[in-house]
């Protein structure tokens, strides 16, 4: 699996894309190189402002519609404004190491963003996807840890990187456990992940003073890639020919930096205890379940 850039994309003329956090960053370099390429890209952004400006400054068939995927209402009234067929969701958008906040709905605001809100709008979209579903997962999944009996940070000192790495746990579980339903119930649509290494965007400002924050910072800004070099992997993901339950992000620099390849996975991303056990929470929690016939929570599930 080998990608150089954009130029090997092929035309996507006719294609139907959705992508969440559209306006910047990744999401943005991701956004702006399909429609380029002739897809129409349907930019979910919270702000609708720095979407439109977004969209004029990508140009190509571009729309821009309000998603805030912290607020349950807004994923529900966003997913039922979409009638026409998608041939590829995009769930890019995502939150890191805020100070503890809780989203409209109550839930823990990064675990709630990043995972709840897609789990939802997926779940609420998949009748109307025809290729696949593309999940942006982190690095950070590696060194992160779960909790399906405390998701929401209720009894759990709070650690704001904790819950970030938590969150991007549940990502993969969730794009891992699609996977296995979207088999179990015969469909033709894929789900897949993808991580853009270290990138220089909004999402990776370490904030605070001090020793920490200070080598943090340096860190980051020393190994990152451009958002462009970052939404490669995503690209790649969502359009070349891959196998569902396929993982990609850079090649060099233990995942760091470089052209888009498999991707190594934490085993724990592929327990399917776990995984069966956070998809049925989160059902609980967002009242959005699997909507394709014939997966039961047995089938298909290895042993």
């Amino acid at each position: 699996m080998t990608s150089s850039g954009p130029g090997d994309i092929p035309a996507l003329s006719g294609r139907s894309i959705v992508i969440t956090g559209a306006n910047s960053g990744v999401g943005y370099a991701t956004a702006a190189v399909l429609a380029g390429k002739g897809a129409r890209v349907t930019l979910a952004v919270r702000d609708l402002s720095k979407g439109r400006a977004a969209a004029r400054a990508m140009g190509g068939d571009t729309e821009v519609r309000q998603l805030d995927l912290a607020n349950l209402s807004s994923v529900r009234r966003f997913a039922a404004s979409l009638t026409e067929p998608i041939d590829v969701l995009i769930n890019n958008a995502g939150i890191s190491i805020p100070p503890l906040r809780r989203t409209v709905d109550g839930f823990e605001s990064q675990f709630g963003t990043n995972h709840l809100g897609h789990f939802a709008l997926t779940n609420l979209l998949l009748p109307q996807v025809r290729d696949r579903v593309v999940t942006v997962g982190s690095l950070v999944h590696l060194i992160g840890r779960i909790d399906v009996t405390d998701l929401n940070w209720r009894r759990r000192p709070y650690r704001p990187y904790g819950a970030y790495g938590q969150s991007k746990i549940a990502n993969h579980l969730f794009a891992h456990e699609l996977h296995r339903r979207l088999v179990s119930a015969g469909s033709p649509v894929i789900s897949v992940l993808a991580h853009p290494g270290i990138a220089s965007t909004s999402l990776m400002n370490v904030e605070g003073q001090g020793l920490r924050p200070r080598i943090e910072r340096f860190f980051v800004h020393s190994l990152a890639q451009s958002a462009e070099a970052g939404a490669l992997p995503s690209l790649y993901a969502a359009t070349a020919d891959l196998p569902g339950d396929s993982y990609v992000g850079p090649n060099r620099m233990m995942g760091m930096r470089g052209a888009p390849a498999p991707a190594r996975r934490a085993a724990k991303t592929r327990n399917v205890h776990t995984a069966r056990r956070l998809w049925e929470e989160s059902e609980e929690l967002t009242g959005a379940a699997f909507p394709l016939t014939g997966a039961r929570p047995n089938d298909g599930a290895p042993r």
